[in-house]
């Protein structure tokens, strides 16, 4: 038996089965201070002490790294000569947390998930916060919020209520309501309150059972006449002098179904061309492994490398990645006669087309890349053959229609001609 140090706080292991507890013991140790460390790898010092009623009670004083051990064995000898005086610590915060407000628990929540999620998500997460949670009921407690008031919550966003001007310039300058906003942002509370139910704060989420309204995004995506005209505009422009990787950056995305962001940072090393896959490293739902059809290999192994750049894509000038995308493909669109067409719409269009193909929607979302039950595309170390078969048929049928072909299929051959 020793006293806790760093030395001796740092070689402990956890259990996958159960928690593991080291006390402080020897020379010098503080009866009731120990260390608790968790089956996910969590460790925090805690203190265990008895109230005035004889009750035994354990109070968490902080996690491993954010205190030292002598930090943590101070705080646990005040909580002791507390609770000797007839207080009760552990008693004290979870009045306190009845008392925090919901503005306050996000600003908990908040902290709590930086390093945990995505930056980006967590910026979409606090401009909700700042526009629509703290306004309408940041000032109420959480311990006494309702299911009333998130339905409630959800008609205000909805109805406009936090609608405002914002300072900022550009996409996003302006905090709107309507019911899609409301839903999103009430799917994002319930993952907040779930937070606090987790941490004692409240013992039910308000927020479940809530019926969300529908999110009535438009799903814009091009037909096979459009995609037939949006090649068409390809050859042209190219042949005129448009940006190459442009270009191939946007058939990239048109015949693989990736996000932009995906495409555009995407690393030689992540291109697996014999597996035919994407091995990322890091998504928008985590690290994952994507199928994709043959197309999309032919067009991403074809693209020129750059000495020393490890983009597949890389910028004009410079060792990043290409970023003028939405003006090459504006530029496109408007010598093919198309509108209303963003970036977002050659994914949505590459799931159009597997769908028209008939393909699943558990398939889809697997080719898309969604988390969904059933895909296990992010834990294995080659992908699923029948999700490989279904991107080689979906990038076929859009790299024909590009290119001014179209597929006519016997059931034994395969054969495309021009039109």
């Amino acid at each position: 038996m020793s006293k806790l140090t760093k030395r001796v706080v740092d070689a402990l292991s956890p259990d996958p089965n159960r928690d593991v507890f080291k006390w402080d013991a020897g020379d010098g140790a503080l009866k009731g201070f120990g260390v608790r460390v968790k089956p996910s790898g969590v460790a925090s010092y805690f203190v265990q002490y008895r109230n005035k009623e004889g009750r035994t009670r354990r109070l968490v004083l902080g996690r491993v790294g954010e205190l030292t051990p002598n930090e943590a064995r101070h705080f646990a000898a005040d909580k002791l000569k507390d609770a000797r005086t007839g207080g009760d610590p552990s008693a004290e915060r979870h009045a306190a947390r009845a008392a925090i407000t919901v503005s306050e628990l996000c600003d908990l929540y908040v902290a709590d998930a930086k390093g945990r999620i995505k930056p980006s998500t967590l910026a979409m997460d606090r401009s909700r916060i700042e526009c629509h949670v703290k306004p309408l009921i940041g000032r109420r407690t959480v311990a006494g919020l309702t299911r009333r008031d998130v339905e409630r919550f959800q008609a205000d966003v909805a109805a406009g209520k936090t609608a405002r001007p914002s300072k900022e310039k550009g996409r996003g300058g302006r905090a709107a309501g309507g019911r899609g906003v409301a839903a999103r942002t009430v799917g994002m509370l319930g993952t907040i309150l779930e937070f606090a139910k987790r941490h004692g704060m409240m013992s039910d989420n308000p927020a479940r059972g809530v019926r969300r309204f529908p999110d009535n995004k438009r799903r814009r995506f091009l037909s096979l006449e459009q995609l037939a005209a949006l090649g068409r505009a390809m050859r042209e422009a190219t042949a005129n002098g448009e940006n190459r990787t442009g270009v191939a950056a946007i058939r990239t995305l048109l015949l693989s179904g990736c996000r932009r962001s995906e495409v555009l940072a995407l690393p030689w090393d992540w291109l697996d061309t014999k597996a035919r896959c994407i091995r990322f490293e890091d998504t928008k739902s985590g690290p994952q492994l994507r199928p994709i059809g043959v197309a999309a290999v032919k067009q991403m192994a074809a693209q020129p490398r750059r000495e020393k750049c490890k983009w597949i894509f890389p910028a004009d000038r410079g060792d990043g990645h290409f970023v003028g995308l939405p003006r090459v493909l504006a530029r496109l669109c408007l010598r093919a006669g198309l509108k209303e067409v963003s970036v977002h719409t050659l994914r949505h269009s590459f799931a159009a087309t597997a769908a028209e193909l008939g393909f699943s929607e558990l398939t889809i979302a697997g080719l898309l890349g969604h988390t969904v039950p059933g895909v296990t595309a992010r834990y294995a170390h080659v992908p699923d053959s029948a999700l490989v078969a279904a991107a080689d048929r979906v990038s076929a049928r859009i790299a024909a229609t590009l290119d001014g072909l179209r597929e006519n299929r016997t059931p034994r051959t395969v054969a495309t001609t021009r039109e």
